[in-house]
């Protein structure tokens, strides 16, 4: 008798296993709306069975939609940004490239040969995120996945040789996926016909409150990094990796967003926030998933953990939010209502020898992966 209740019990035990082990976060697409000049603009949603959605759009991989539970299961979103078909087709929260973050001089020399890039600010010569139409803007092709528990979608986009100046085309295929383990995980991959530059990450601004509880301040945040970029008046890099020790960018120990945001530090007030690159602390080798950052809402009990293979985190505090763009609810969107975690190689690589390469050659696949694991402190805690 006692064999066969053992035997029952582990045959129970197995059903259940297979039970729990069949259950898959799902994707689907729909129909976002249609752009300007008549091309479908398509929105892929992704569901696990813990309470997450994310919902991300073919116009420039904008991700519209990071849903998660709080301490009490109560699902939000919590990403800052507008919310209807016309004002996406901006390009908010998206892949920024060829090169995101900024580039001085104009342009880069590469191999002996100076490449002058579209854009340029005709003052200071910085070229930002790539240049007037980047990645952003473009309609990027996308197809489903399933793996295991994780489903997803790859969206792909071919940049041609000499757009906005860069040399080479460029095939690039950026894969969302989510599983039953609440991480949303980003993956690049691109090869090039030509030696180039390239730099990919995405600009998510979030709010662990949720989009509509205001400025992100009383958060907390934890970056692995021991030293940051400073940079000169234009917000290019001065080629300096400087300790963030005694500085409000020592996010070392977890500190409250507000303390540093609102330092008189002369780098804070040239950015008008935090808007700077993070030299992230990681072992030798590269391509190494590592710990980037923490980030807490001690409100909700939300949690964001960061990890990437990336040399370099830009933390940005919505700073030209000014309250002339609404977002979801109607409500207008201010400075500090999110802070986007932006993995990265660093700005103006390509003019800074010392800085970790961003040169990518025929022949050479770019490999990024990036993870935003979402959880809560478990706590219960009454209104």
């Amino acid at each position: 008798m006692a064999r066969s209740a053992r035997t029952f019990g582990w045959a129970l035990a197995a059903v259940l296993l297979a039970s729990a082990t069949a259950e898959a976060a799902t994707v689907n697409r729909s129909v976002f709306g249609t752009a300007a000049d008549g091309q479908t603009v398509y929105l892929f949603t992704l569901k696990n069975h813990h309470g997450m959605t994310v919902r991300f759009s073919t116009r420039g991989g904008s991700i519209v939609e990071i849903s998660a539970p709080d301490r009490r299961g109560a699902a939000k979103n919590l990403v800052i940004g507008r919310y209807d078909f016309k004002a996406w087709e901006g390009g908010a929260n998206p892949i920024l490239g060829r090169y995101a973050n900024r580039i001085g001089g104009g342009g880069f020399t590469l191999d002996g040969v100076f490449y002058k890039l579209a854009g340029a600010d005709p003052q200071t010569q910085v070229v930002t995120h790539a240049g007037p139409i980047g990645f952003n803007q473009k309609l990027w092709t996308g197809e489903t996945f399933q793996q295991g528990e994780r489903a997803g979608a790859t969206l792909t986009y071919v940049s041609a040789d000499g757009e906005n100046g860069f040399p080479g085309e460029l095939t690039v295929k950026a894969s969302y996926s989510l599983g039953e383990d609440n991480v949303l995980r980003l993956e690049y991959r691109a090869t090039t016909t030509k030696p180039t530059v390239l730099n990919l990450t995405n600009s998510t601004h979030f709010n662990l409150c949720g989009y509509d509880c205001g400025p992100a301040y009383d958060q907390i945040l934890q970056v692995f990094a021991g030293r940051y970029t400073p940079t000169d008046q234009n917000q290019v890099p001065t080629g300096e990796l400087a300790s963030v020790a005694g500085t409000p960018f020592d996010f070392r120990t977890p500190r409250r967003i507000g303390e540093s945001v609102y330092s008189s530090h002369p780098q804070m007030l040239l950015a008008k926030g935090l808007d700077h690159n993070f030299v992230l602390d990681k072992p030798a080798g590269q391509g190494t998933l590592t710990l980037a950052a923490r980030m807490y809402d001690p409100k909700t009990g939300r949690r964001l953990e960061v990890r990437t293979t990336e040399p370099g985190l830009q933390i940005h505090s919505a700073n030209g939010a000014n309250g002339t763009n609404l977002g979801q609810g109607g409500r207008t969107l201010r400075q500090g209502d999110g802070l986007s975690l932006e993995t990265q190689h660093f700005p103006d690589s390509p003019n800074k020898p010392n800085f970790p390469s961003t040169v990518l050659r025929p022949g050479e696949t770019f490999r990024s992966v990036t993870e935003y694991a979402f959880s809560t402190d478990g706590k219960s805690r009454t209104p």
